[in-house]
């Protein structure tokens, strides 16, 4: 199919409404549906197809594109498009693997506490995950921010936060379907369960398997 030309005018304008310019809107556009599985590894995408959604023309959709392709998210094929770059499962297992590390620590830090912090954090967690409109992976990325602010160490939480954007891909893979989603909010629910009892090395094992679960089911 030949891609479209908007007029050029849209280029004209140096921001959105919102303050945003033009190539700004286009990255957080494509990055957003590349984050959250709406545009999942392997799909092509066509510049003139996301300018047309946008009401731009193609050269910020070509800056976001070139912008996303040096963050590894994309890779452009000169008069074809982009290619979303799929998540390899060497990444996956990479990125679950520093999680749990972070996970556990948070763990161990409240267990360090006492029962009390235990159980307070389970209270919290419970809070989190109650919110059936919720997206399935927002609903996941707080509720294990949630952990790790319990914890009590911001530097960490700080940390953990700079590994949502590739645990976003990878979590949205995870919970593709209904009954993915369902899964995970059930083990989110044993996690928060187990904190609850308190018993923190029943908690660990939960986040392994946790982990293990999404790499799973990615595969």
């Amino acid at each position: 199919m030949t891609d479209a030309q908007p007029s050029p005018a849209a280029d004209a304008q140096p921001a959105a409404a919102d303050g945003q310019s033009t190539a700004e809107r286009a990255y957080h556009h494509v990055r957003t549906r590349l984050l959250d599985g709406t545009w999942p590894g392997g799909m092509l995408l066509s510049e003139g197809v996301v300018a047309i959604e946008l009401g731009l023309s193609r050269t910020p959709v070509r800056e976001a594109f070139l912008r996303l392709q040096s963050e590894g998210f994309l890779r452009l094929y000169p008069k074809r498009g982009a290619q979303v770059v799929p998540i390899a499962p060497g990444e996956a297992r990479d990125v679950l693997a520093a999680r749990v590390l972070f996970e556990h620590g948070a763990v161990d830090a409240l267990a360090a506490r006492g029962p009390e912090a235990l159980t307070a954090a389970a209270a919290e967690l419970r809070a989190a995950f109650e919110h059936p409109d919720q997206h399935p992976v927002e609903a996941g990325r707080e509720f294990h921010l949630t952990l790790l602010r319990a914890a009590g160490n911001p530097v960490l939480t700080s940390l953990y936060e700079t590994l949502w954007d590739r645990q976003i891909r990878i979590s949205a893979a995870a919970t593709a379907t209904r009954a993915h989603a369902a899964e995970d909010h059930a083990e989110h629910r044993a996690l928060a369960d187990a904190l609850a009892v308190p018993d923190a090395a029943l908690a660990r094992s939960l986040i392994t398997a946790h982990a293990d679960s999404l790499l799973s089911r990615i595969r």
